[in-house]
């Protein structure tokens, strides 16, 4: 496994693949912020989708 350190240099290799990583985070999350369903910032744009999120909870009897 050292072998693979001595042609590649350690430091570039990280930065490379860190900054890799946290792109990709960022296009995930851009991704999602898109649908309807997993936008958390917005919430479900029609009414329908609203109706599904929202939590009905039993009346108790009289």
């Amino acid at each position: 496994m050292h072998k693979i350190w001595l042609l590649f240099d350690p430091r570039r290799t990280l930065v490379a693949l860190f900054t890799f990583l946290f792109v990709l985070a960022l296009l995930i999350h851009f991704i999602l912020l898109s649908t309807d369903r997993f936008n958390w910032l917005e919430g479900p744009k029609d009414a329908k989708a609203a109706a599904a999120h929202s939590l009905v909870l039993p009346t108790m009897p009289a």
